[in-house]
């Protein structure tokens, strides 16, 4: 697959003619990742953003006591780093890759020249920073306001996609990684699972989980109903 395909398939320039995705093609430039490698520390000079192609990133910051507190998990076709490029800024978290992974990088430079030619690169921009926007907002209330059981069960309603899904939920993530992004601990998570699956929620094999009852883990989610002890 040439650079110019797997441009053309990343959400945020699906749909642009031939000429424009050629146009980014001449500007990125192509990386790939070891599992563990950083891609950016915090505080780095924001030069540009990049698009996940393949593998999993994570993008985490650090508390002064050296505690990883994950802030969202990348899959590919994501993009990541972009508001701080925009910004002009420096990065706000780290980003590692959590397996082998293969990115493509924006210039801050390039790339602003190009949406000053082509609009459409900005409108398509701006909606994917509306919904990372949305997904921050419900993150921070989330954990703030949203007890443990909560912030599992919907993050496992926003794996499974869509309602009438019956595909089994996958983690691209340990579990006790999973338990860093919702503000737990690895032993908590585990509790809470076996709960779950006790309760008839979900079923769970290491990695691999099916939700048996989304009625129910949607008010478990809302905070309607409560997971027995």
């Amino acid at each position: 697959m040439t650079i110019i395909d797997s441009i053309g398939q990343i959400p945020l320039f699906q749909g642009l003619p031939e000429r424009q995705l050629a146009e980014l093609a001449r500007i990125v430039g192509e990386r790939r990742c070891e599992k563990g490698e950083v891609i950016f520390s915090e505080g780095d000079e924001a030069k540009g953003f990049y698009v996940l192609l393949s593998g999993c990133i994570k993008i985490f910051k650090l508390s002064l006591e050296g505690k990883e507190q994950i802030l969202h998990i990348i899959e590919p076709g994501e993009p990541f780093a972009e508001v701080a490029m925009f910004a002009g800024s420096s990065y706000p978290a780290h980003a590692e890759a959590l397996k082998g992974s293969r990115v493509i990088f924006f210039p801050r430079g390039g790339f602003e020249t190009l949406i000053k030619r082509d609009p459409d690169l900005a409108m398509n921009m701006l909606a994917i920073l509306s919904q990372r926007l949305k997904y921050f907002s419900r993150l921070v209330e989330d954990l703030s306001l949203k007890e443990v059981p909560q912030r599992l069960a919907a993050y496992l309603l926003y794996l499974g996609g869509s309602k009438h899904s019956t595909l089994p939920v996958d983690l691209s993530i340990s579990k006790g990684q999973l338990a860093s992004l919702l503000g737990t601990i690895p032993e908590t998570l585990s509790r809470i699972l076996n709960k779950m699956a006790a309760q008839g929620l979900i079923d769970v094999k290491g990695r691999h989980m099916k939700l048996l009852k989304r009625e129910a883990l949607e008010a478990l989610a809302s905070g309607e109903k409560l997971l027995l002890q």
